[in-house]
């Protein structure tokens, strides 16, 4: 056997052994970026809760608050954000917003396997309103 013909069949090994380990390394590097954007969607929730509790500490209004979280968070889907408002009385009163977010899972041929992530975040801030 010539040391030619002993190369050819190492790459063709070498090609072998590729076409099976490549798509676990992409499936891999899919999962990854799922996870890096449920990470971004978390920094994103936890800003836009903050955002809805210094608006919910001077504007009680439930649409106000929402927007604001909103306004702060663009990249959300707004079909997606909830937003829930107490109020504790007292001095000083405080504001407690609980924003949370079903984050989508849709990275292609990663996300289908998994379902929508619930983020949420709580934020509590001196009350302002004049009621």
């Amino acid at each position: 056997m010539t040391a030619t013909s002993h190369r050819q069949g190492e790459g063709g090994q070498a090609s072998v052994e590729l076409a099976l380990t490549l798509p676990v390394v992409a499936l891999l590097l899919l999962a990854v970026l799922q996870v890096a954007l449920l990470g971004r969607d978390y920094v994103l929730v936890t800003h836009a809760t903050r955002a809805a509790a210094r608006e919910a500490a001077v504007d009680r209004r439930p649409a106000s608050v929402r927007h604001a979280a909103l306004i702060a968070a663009p990249t959300l889907k707004a079909a997606r954000v909830s937003t829930e408002t107490s109020y504790r009385r007292g001095s000083p009163g405080i504001v407690n917003v609980r924003l949370q977010y079903r984050s989508p899972t849709d990275v292609p041929l990663v996300g289908p396997l998994l379902p929508d992530v619930v983020l949420s975040g709580n934020a509590a801030i001196r009350d302002e309103s004049d009621t």
